[in-house]
């Protein structure tokens, strides 16, 4: 779906850049440059995914900086990277998945949309909608036994310190030397449905949350843009925008970009913490019945939530993981921009 009719007007007082649709992209280029540069974004924001899974899965309240503190005086700094690798080599095909049905769900709804009558505003915010549940739902698929592995490699040290001792009373006992370790354990434990614990909840947290996200990303967009419009020029009788047309630099479009980012991952971070909290509890923690450990059920892991602490204890991690949406989002959407940017055909093969 193109937004070049409305920032084409003449009489528009910003004019930004337009859309770049799924026909306009160089599939090969958007897929290659996308898995380098997500994978370096990846790598920056992956300590603060660690910080908040092992807060998720505390029996008790521990601030940040006393675990950060605590991996970094036992661990050192590759506590910070446990299960990096494995996480790592899943992100690669997940993303790729996940852009692929993003962009082909969001050019197709948002066509057909528009050909039904939809406001371009309420045509983008479907389309963003519908786009946001499809790339997560198909992206589980490979996301949700990477989740599986490298959270129980993130937790694994845990209790190896002193300052945290007995903080996870039922994490999984099983060491694991590395990745591929745990994938031949879990698959050898629990069999292939090991490897996919937790992924109704992973569908009930991501799906609901990207269409969220996107949604609320694609209406904050237009409402940032159409204030700074509102700040720079007056309206006419019928409601134009009057002024002699601004074009924003780069660094404008990053910004409200960055911005729309934030804003989208405060409103699902919170509406969805406590779904991230349960998926992260069935992946990691084991229940016990008559000494035998066993897979916790979600009634279970609901009733142990309650009995630490009711609600709050559903929103442990909600900081690290509020930073972790917005620094990862804003970091994802101004890439995910600046790459379809990178891999646009060029206008005779557009043409042609």
């Amino acid at each position: 779906m193109s937004l070049s009719a409305a920032e084409d007007d003449s009489r528009s007082e910003i004019h930004i850049p337009a859309d770049i649709d799924w026909h306009m992209l160089d599939k090969s280029k958007f897929f290659f440059l996308g898995a380098a540069l997500f994978s370096g974004v990846s790598a920056a924001l992956y300590p603060i995914v660690v910080l908040k899974t092992r807060q998720q899965v505390s029996s008790a309240q521990i601030s940040c900086s006393k675990m950060s503190l605590s991996i970094m005086r036992y661990e050192g700094l590759r506590g910070f990277y446990r299960g990096f690798g494995t996480s790592l080599m899943g992100t690669i095909p997940a993303r790729a998945l996940y852009m692929g049905v993003l962009e082909v769900t969001k050019s197709s709804v948002g066509t057909a949309t528009v050909r039904l009558g939809f406001s371009d505003t309420t045509a983008t915010a479907i389309a963003s909608a519908a786009a946001g549940l499809n790339s997560a739902m198909a992206a589980q698929l490979v996301w949700t036994p990477i989740d599986v592995v490298s959270q129980r490699l993130m937790v694994q040290g845990y209790n190896n310190s002193n300052s945290c001792k007995n903080a996870i009373s039922n994490v999984h006992s099983c060491r694991y030397k590395n990745g591929l370790d745990a994938f031949r354990k879990i698959l050898s434990a629990d069999g292939p449905r090991g490897l996919y614990r937790g992924f109704g909840i992973s569908i009930l947290t991501y799906a609901p949350s990207n269409a969220v996200w996107w949604t609320s990303y694609s209406l904050a967009h237009k409402l940032i843009w159409g204030g700074i419009g509102c700040s720079m020029g007056k309206k006419d009788e019928t409601g134009v925008i009057e002024g002699s047309g601004f074009k924003p630099d780069s660094r404008a479009v990053v910004a409200v970009q960055g911005l729309s980012a934030a804003m989208a991952s405060g409103v699902s971070a919170l509406i969805t913490m406590p779904l991230d909290t349960i998926k992260t509890r069935l992946q990691v923690l084991d229940g016990e019945d008559n000494g035998v450990r066993r897979p916790m059920t979600v009634l279970q892991t609901i009733r142990n939530l309650v009995k630490e602490g009711g609600l709050s204890a559903c929103y442990r991690g909600l900081g690290p993981r509020w930073a972790s949406m917005s620094m990862s989002a804003t970091t994802m959407i101004t890439t995910y921009e600046f790459l379809k940017r990178l891999s646009a055909k060029s206008q005779d093969s557009l043409s042609s």
